[in-house]
This record gives C-alpha cells, sequence and structure tokens, in this order.
C-alpha cells in the first residue's frame, strides 16, 4: 500500500457541497441503498448552511480534493439532561480507507463533542459492516445489541403524521 498524500479535516464551506453530495451518493452505493439516495447541493445547502442548519458537516481534504466526510447534529439524552452529538454518516474514499482518514473524523467529532459539553457522541453501524465495527470497538465504542433504529419516512410518514 502507497502512502497518499497529507490530507487536513476542516469544518465543511458552502463550495464543499458538489463534493459532499457526490460522496453520499458513493456512501449509498457502497450500502446498496443507491435507490433512495436524494442528496443534491441544493438540497443540502439549506441544511448546512441555510437560516437555521440542521446539521454540520466535517470534510477530508488532500491535495484540494474532499475524499472523505462526516456529518453530524446535535440530540439530546433525557436521562443525562445534555446535549450528545449524533453521527449521521461518514464516508472515506476507498483508496484513502485504511489511512486513518476515518479514525480522525472520529476523533475530532469526539473532541467537539466533549468541547461543546455533550454527554454522549453516539451513531450507528449496519451489522454487515465488520471493518467498521472493528474500527469503532478499537477506538473504544460500545456497539449496543440491544437497541433497534425505528424508522417512517415518505409516504408512510404522511399516513403516521394523520
Amino acid at each position: 500500500m502507497t502512502t497518499p498524500a497529507p490530507y487536513a479535516l476542516r469544518a465543511a464551506e458552502r463550495r464543499d457541497l458538489p463534493a459532499i453530495a457526490g460522496l453520499i451518493h458513493e456512501l449509498a452505493a457502497f450500502e446498496q441503498l443507491s435507490h433512495v439516495c436524494e442528496a443534491t447541493p441544493a438540497a443540502l445547502e439549506p441544511q448546512l448552511f441555510g437560516a437555521r442548519p440542521v446539521a454540520e458537516a466535517v470534510v477530508a481534504e488532500a491535495e484540494g480534493v474532499v475524499i472523505g466526510f462526516a456529518l453530524f447534529f446535535t440530540n439530546f439524552s433525557t436521562f443525562l439532561a445534555k446535549p450528545g452529538l449524533y453521527l449521521e454518516d461518514l464516508y472515506v474514499q476507498p483508496a484513502w480507507r485504511g489511512h486513518g482518514v476515518g479514525q480522525a473524523l472520529l476523533e475530532h467529532l469526539g473532541a467537539l463533542a466533549v468541547e461543546r459539553g455533550c454527554g454522549r457522541f453516539e451513531w450507528s453501524v449496519l451489522d454487515w459492516n465488520e471493518a467498521a465495527i472493528g474500527l469503532y470497538r478499537r477506538m473504544g465504542a460500545s456497539v449496543l445489541p440491544d437497541w433497534r433504529i425505528c424508522r417512517v419516512s415518505g409516504e408512510a410518514l404522511a399516513r403516521f403524521a394523520r
């Protein structure tokens, strides 16, 4: 394995929207979920940079090219009575995997959670993604066996709301 060029982490900027949208589509393909991916720069812009942003992103960049990202938002723990940081998605392009980019993004968000006084830093992982699960465990994360994600979206959400 050759050593790639150095990379740096930084807060995402509006100019990164096309790259982030592209990486989201790469992630969707990796997770075999391209059929539900609707991310575009225009759809992401108000969510990340609008009047009331609901999420933030950090990008990993090498030689002026965005090679990975982490998209996250603040949630809240009623039991701890503190905010938390929830990592919605993290993706590193295949050529950069195994070079510490994903771990650096996770460590960056962990430090941000501590800096912001969060009681938790959480995320989900697909049960078949053994490489990611192994990394998370090596970093000290607990993979909770007894929690399941509940989701209502699309037309089902419209019916749910009635």
